[in-house]
């Protein structure tokens, strides 16, 4: 999650600056390369009545946080995340294109996959994470969860049959101004039919002790702990049935869902523009951030210290869940 982003994206809003956008160079199709790990497990367990799909794998997401616990910042070690993110998409027998993206700042890649089996004439829901990381940072919580998120909703997803298509989105270079997001939104054929987008920015870490989150100022809504055991969905006010889809069955191991509608697309609380969605907002497309709120309740945020062992194991799997259940009842609306 990037941190100190606000106003130059808010001035991006008020101005609609098209050239500040990242050029995209090229988009091309990606075949299957030698895995890096084991093919993803598939668990014998069976829904039960707080999951609408089979039940998210602790161990493969542990998996994949783990895999990608070194920092994503040079050109080598993103090309080595890449290459891990591929791989398992391949696994689950997903399609996969790669958009290169290029300005007078910074070069990167973003990742696309779609399945097999899709309809060109319905609509189009979107998960999406950004896989890079700040310098020095293995970035476990940001943003290996995230990442790891997808990578499991792409198993479990990958034959079920839904009324809308499923796309998955790793973006470049968040970290650097949310180039590719930026890149990834401003091509016509990439948002043709999106109905909506959900954008993973940390959901792994936890605190328990009073007064351990703390919030950022501006907020539209007044939040109802200073205990870090909830997960956050920020959404725009524009695309109500986005936010809604994190409505939950009661569970006890599932943590809360605090939910904040965010009008005027984020401009009266710049804090709520730092990750992938706004540039979805930007073109007025509905778009939720779900997020354990990073630096304003994770100490390790952009640190050497954001490793997998600071990983709240099942606060990461319930959360990962509630963002899977939210994807397939958007699939189905």
């Amino acid at each position: 999650m990037k941190k100190w982003l606000w106003l130059p994206l808010a001035a991006i809003f008020f101005v609609g600056c098209a050239q500040s956008f990242p050029q995209e160079t090229s988009t091309q199709d990606v075949g299957t390369s030698e895995a890096t790990e084991p093919s993803p497990i598939t668990p014998a367990t069976l829904p039960n009545q707080s999951t609408l799909v089979e039940p998210m794998s602790q161990a493969n997401l542990l998996r994949h946080v783990k895999a990608l616990g070194f920092a994503r910042y040079s050109q080598s070690d993103r090309l080595k995340a890449r290459q891990y993110i591929i791989n398992n998409l391949k696994s689950a027998g997903w399609s996969v294109t790669l958009q290169t993206f290029k300005d007078e700042y910074a070069d990167g890649v973003n990742i696309i996959a779609e399945r097999s089996q899709k309809n060109a004439q319905v609509e189009t829901i979107l998960v999406g994470a950004h896989y890079d990381t700040v310098p020095r940072s293995p970035g476990a919580d940001d943003n290996g969860t995230g990442v790891a998120t997808i990578l499991e909703i792409a198993r479990i997803t990958s034959s079920l049959p839904t009324k809308k298509n499923l796309k998955l989105v790793f973006f470049d270079q968040e970290e650097i101004g949310l180039k590719g997001s930026l890149a990834f939104t401003s091509r016509p054929n990439n948002v043709k039919r999106l109905s909506g987008a959900i954008i993973i920015d940390m959901l792994g870490f936890a605190c328990n002790t009073p007064g351990c989150q703390t919030f950022p100022e501006g907020l539209p809504v007044t939040l109802p702990t200073d205990t870090g055991d909830f997960i956050l969905v920020a959404g725009d006010t524009e695309h109500p049935e986005i936010i809604s889809a994190f409505d939950h069955l009661p569970n006890s191991n599932f943590p809360s869902v605090v939910k904040i509608p965010v009008p005027f697309k984020g401009l009266s609380a710049i804090n709520l523009l730092r990750s992938d969605h706004a540039p979805f907002w930007l073109r007025n497309i509905g778009a939720v951030i779900v997020t354990d709120t990073a630096n304003f309740r994770n100490p390790h945020y952009h640190q050497p210290t954001d490793i997998y062992n600071t990983i709240d194991r099942n606060f990461f799997t319930n959360s990962a869940q509630i963002v899977a259940n939210a994807t397939i009842k958007l699939l189905e609306i």
